[in-house]
Order: structure tokens, then sequence, then C-alpha cells
């Protein structure tokens, strides 16, 4: 028998985990009490829901959640099932949510989960009101200018740990470490952690300003800051590449490049969201033979060793900062479904400057592709410039320094005029 208290607020997560989901299941489930409302605990995102297996739910007391605020990971595991893609599944989330008498809903995810939590907000015709918490350690969710998206901050302190004792491992060493780091459609971690962490040099998907990105030009953006530090006598670095680059690549570059050795680094694969499997390839591997072979040509070797940044961001303890934070989005969702505005429309929820903004759905989300559009790294910014600035890369003083040219065509075994062919396209626009 369905219950029609219609005091119940639901929480569900979707996606990929991120640094400080706790504390926003945490605060929605206080707030939410502390305004006479009833919270449902929903595991595993929409997986259970488009099942119909109400046995997946629980009841949140404040006792349940208060020892998991500060705690990395998920109370509620998290899941990937999309329910907007099949008309018969978002019927039956709509369904399990009026069995257990939801009135609000709050999800946590990134964009797939949110237009998720639109479709549920657009099926259920107002009676079931929604706010979405954005979530996503690639903070590439388009919130309003300098608000970042929860967990990115924790991701990027843990990620630049890494890299600088992984810095100082290969100063001892000799070597150079090819960290890939996630961000499948930004490359807001991968150049937070390699500018914070002063990596040699850090690559992201926008430096190439919507022009075709090839395996080799990488591998040579790689290959040219080796040279350059073994001008210098330092036969070391880290190199900070953005997982996304591998999607800018495409199937089609992959295949060019690699041919059958494709299948030597995984299969190409694709989620139910229709993303490629990232994780199914190993980028950082293939870079580290292709960037072995390519110095073999040129007479030089490097001891390389690729690591995936990833997997272990994702479920730290969230720093002060998305503690903080995640307490206000949740308190800040609960506000925005018990006001009058949720009577009219569906939100994402962000703070600035201290102001609780609810996003409307339809401003944020692309109809045409059922996502938010990508926030991209501005590289026309003084602190994209300042990144750059810092970095050990080729650059057009390189080419224009006869004294600086002939030095780093010595290093690599080329003449001047040789070293300019071979590597000058990847400082002309």
């Amino acid at each position: 028998m369905a219950d029609t208290s219609n005091n119940k607020l639901a929480i569900v997560v979707g996606g990929g985990p991120a640094p400080g989901i706790n504390g926003v299941i945490s605060s929605v489930t206080i707030e939410a009490i502390n305004q006479g409302l009833e919270v449902i605990g929903v595991r595993d995102g929409f997986k259970n829901l488009v099942s119909g297996d109400l046995q997946q739910t629980r009841l949140l007391t404040i006792n349940d959640v208060i020892p998991y605020y500060d705690r990395g990971g998920s109370m509620l595991g998290t899941s990937r099932t999309n329910p907007a893609k099949n008309p018969a599944d978002l019927e039956r989330v709509i369904t399990s949510f009026q069995q257990l008498g939801v009135r609000y809903l709050v999800t946590i995810g990134g964009d797939d989960t949110a237009f998720s939590g639109s479709q549920v907000y657009r099926k259920a015709n107002g009676a079931i009101k929604v706010a979405h918490v954005p979530k996503t350690i690639d903070n590439d969710l388009p919130l309003p200018p300098g608000i970042p998206t929860f967990g990115f901050e924790t991701a990027r302190h843990i990620g630049v740990g890494i890299s600088r004792s992984l810095h100082e491992d290969a100063r001892t060493t000799g070597r150079w470490y090819l960290l890939v780091s996630m961000g499948r459609a930004a490359g807001h971690l991968a150049l937070g952690i390699g500018k914070a962490s002063a990596a040699t040099v850090t690559i992201i998907s926008e430096e190439f300003r919507g022009q075709p990105v090839t395996l080799d030009e990488i591998c040579d953006i790689i290959i040219g800051s080796m040279i350059k530090r073994l001008a210098q006598n330092k036969p070391y670095g880290v190199a900070v590449l953005a997982e996304g680059l591998i999607e800018s690549i495409g199937e089609k570059g992959l295949i060019q490049a690699l041919g059958d050795e494709l299948s030597r680094y995984g299969h190409v694969e694709r989620d139910p969201h229709g993303h490629l499997r990232l994780g199914e390839i190993e980028f950082g591997r293939m870079i580290r033979y292709r960037v072995a072979e390519r110095l073999k040509k040129l007479g030089l070797s490097a001891t390389m060793i690729d690591k995936d940044l990833g997997y272990e961001l994702r479920c730290a303890d969230p720093i002060p900062f998305d503690a903080e934070y995640t307490r206000n989005l949740g308190y800040g969702a609960v506000k925005f479904l018990t006001s009058s505005e949720s009577d009219h429309y569906g939100a994402i929820v962000s703070f600035v400057g201290g102001k609780m903004m609810p996003l409307k759905f339809e401003d944020m989300i692309d109809p045409k592709t059922s996502r938010m559009r990508p926030r991209l790294v501005d590289v026309n910014s003084e602190t994209f410039e300042c990144a750059t600035r810092y970095m050990i890369r080729l650059e057009p003083e390189d080419f224009q320094n006869a004294g600086q040219l002939a030095k780093l065509a010595q290093v690599a075994k080329l003449t001047p005029d040789e070293f300019r062919q071979r590597f000058e396209y990847l400082v002309q626009e």
C-alpha cells in the first residue's frame, strides 16, 4: 500500500565517488529532520529504484549520519544507472518514490545524475520536488565563475601530495613519472595538481584550442620537456596528463596511430551514458611506450613510470574546505526544497558570495545532449598563462635564440635545422 504521508525526502547518489558525499548526506538529513521531514536513504543510486526493490532503502536518523560527516566514500553507495535512458525505467522510479511517499528528492552527482533528477521532476509533474547537489572531482560542471564542484579541492590536495612525493623520487632516482589524472571533459584537476605541485609539464585538452589532437604530438611535448631538462643536466621530471586527452585523440586517432597494437592497452568500450570507458584503456602505459619508441629514434632513452591518479582521490576524507562546503550545499538543498520556489522548478544548488543560488535545470542542461555543457579550463586566462610560464616545455624562444636552439639540438643529437624541422611545429599556432 502506498504511503501518502508526503513528508518524506529521499537521497540518491549517482556517478563516481567524490570526497564530501557523506557531508551532503549528513547535512541534508539533519536539516530535513529539523524541518519535520522523514529522510529515506536510497542504496546504490537509481539502480534499485529502477528494479522496484524498495528493500534497498532505509530511514535515516541524525545519529545515523553524524559519524560520517567528515568521512570519505558514500554511506549510501552509488551507481551509474541511468533511469532516463528508458521510459519504462523512469516510470518505475516514479512509482517507487510514490510507494515510499516521497515528496522531496535530493540527488547528488555529476551531469548525468543531474539530468536523471531533472527527468524525475518533469515526469512527476511537480509531485516530487527535486534539488541536485553537483559533485565531481573533475570540476567541470558549469557553476558560476570561481565556484568549484565539491570534492575537487580534496582530490587536488591529495593528488598534489602524491605528485610532490613522486617528484622527489624522480629527482632521487633520475627517472620520469607520467601521471594520468582523472578529468574526462576538462583539465581542471590535472592542471590544479600539476600547477600546485610544480610538476615539470602538464598537458590538458583545452590547450589545443579545438584543433585535432594526436598521440604523437602529446608524446613530442613530453620529449621536448625531457630534452630541455637534459640541457639543464636534469634527467628527471614529472609530466601530468589529463585523461580527457585520450577522448580528444578519439577512437579514430588511436587506431590511426596504433593500428592493431591498440588492443595491447585495453578495449574501447562505452558506459551506459555513451562515454568512452577511459579506465579500460591504459593511457599512461600507451604514452610511456610511445615516448620510448620516439626517444629511441633520436638515440635517447629515459627511465619512465606511468601512474593513474584518480581512484585514490575519490574516497579520501574531505579536507576542511569540502567539509564546510558540503554542509552548506546540503542545508541549501533542503532550504530550496521547502521554499515556494521549488513549486515552480527543479534546480541545481550552488552558493555565490555566501548566498544559496538555485540554478534551474532548464537553464543548466542542454536538451540536445541531456547533459550540462562542460566548464573547460580558460586557456586565455592569466591563471593558465601563469601555469605554462612555470612549466618546462619547448617555447617559441627556443627556436628564435640560435644559442639555445644549438644546445637543444645537441642534446637531441640533431643539427639545429633538423631539430627545428622535428619539433618547431609544437610552438606554432
